[in-house]
């Protein structure tokens, strides 16, 4: 394995094993960065496509003249043991990882079945979408996220960094854990919040048309994770099974301890006081997230609405007009207005930018609507 410039373990060829939307992901982050990516996968017309879109070139006869130097396993759950000890056996890299969102069961199938772990890193690329197939992978796809490496007493240093090198390509940032503790946490941050979305959308099977066009920005933010399939969700929730349904019945608990709140609020000497305590913990937790740059403290934005209409090229004649006023955009939100050519572009600036940023965009005759 070469070395790059700052002395950092080089990465100049992968074998990626599994074309899907985080195995092509990967492939086409590495690809940016010219590194030479091999690809498979059982299914022909899958590997095919990654293929098409420039993520790599297929493998040939399931081997390799010269072992890559890193190996990825973008297969579900329970197939990577066994693709994993497969790709050894077959001396397809000198290093291995694998890119599911679950890590101690795979760890423990993979010492069952004798595959070696000094050279094996598990790995899990914290980032994703509601789409799948390599057609919804995207090369930026893990640009700022965590990228979690859960290595065994057994592996080699040198296996580490080569892997840590893999995440700082896809512009991901390398965070050492153990396995266990990192089912628990995606159980809390990840696996869990998608099964409360998907049961706060499955509640809108029942909604007639009336109600649903009522629909705003609020109810597509829950849900917005509950597009993803569903068999995918299932094998990914069964293999973390405990650490989910632990969360999820805290979670019941405070469902339940706020309902019953509102059926005892219609009489006389009921209080509101349980519910008022979830939404306050609700707040407090909610703050408690890392913000820009993975800032564990979150600093306090102003945040200026403006009216746009929905035309080509307004958004960017948008934040033109912002960096010509010299004001960092921090975040920003779009609310589209349904039935009407306009919405809403909710900028998240410094509070102290906020004048000038109202300034200029009414200067410029943008519809600026401070103080909201």
């Amino acid at each position: 394995m070469s070395t790059d410039h700052g002395g950092q373990p080089g990465v100049e060829r992968v074998v990626v094993l599994g074309a899907g939307l985080i195995g092509t992901s990967i492939a086409l982050a590495l690809r940016s960065h010219e590194v030479d990516v091999v690809l498979s996968d059982p299914d022909p017309a899958t590997l095919r496509m990654a293929v098409d879109l420039g993520a790599g070139r297929p493998l040939q006869d399931g081997a390799l003249p010269v072992p890559a130097d890193v190996a990825v396993v973008a297969a579900p759950p329970g197939a990577v043991p066994e693709v994993l000890r497969q790709a050894q056996d077959r001396g397809l890299a000198q290093v291995y990882t694998d890119a599911a969102s679950v890590k101690a069961g795979i760890v423990a199938d993979a010492e069952r079945l004798g595959c070696d772990m000094a050279t094996y890193v598990p790995g899990h690329p914290m980032g994703g979408r509601e789409k799948n197939g390599p057609g919804a992978a995207r090369s930026d796809l893990f640009l700022g996220r965590s990228w979690a490496l859960c290595p065994t007493g057994k592996a080699d240093p040198s296996a580490i960094a080569a892997v840590s090198r893999i995440a700082r390509l896809c512009g991901a940032d390398p965070r050492v854990l153990d396995a266990s503790l990192h089912d628990r946490a995606v159980a809390l941050v990840s696996h869990a919040p998608h099964m409360a979305a998907s049961a706060v959308a499955a509640q809108l099977t029942g909604g007639d048309e009336s109600a649903l066009a009522l629909a705003g920005q609020g109810v597509r933010d829950v849900t917005r994770v509950a597009g993803g399939d569903p068999g995918m969700w299932t094998t990914i929730l069964s293999h973390n099974a405990a650490p989910v349904a632990r969360v999820l019945r805290a979670i019941a608990e405070d469902l339940a301890v706020t309902a019953r709140s509102l059926e005892e609020a219609q009489d006389p000497d009921g209080s509101l006081e349980p519910l008022r305590e979830v939404l306050e913990r609700g707040r407090t937790g909610q703050g408690h997230l890392p913000g820009k740059h993975g800032a564990v403290q979150r600093p306090s934005y102003a945040v200026l609405p403006v009216v746009v209409s929905d035309e080509p090229g307004v958004l960017g004649h948008l934040f033109a007009a912002a960096g010509e006023a010299g004001v960092n955009i921090e975040d920003v939100r779009i609310e589209h207005t349904p039935g009407l050519p306009m919405g809403t572009v909710s900028l998240s600036v410094l509070p102290e930018a906020e004048d000038t940023l109202v300034h200029a965009l009414s200067e410029a005759g943008w519809s600026v609507h401070p103080g909201r």
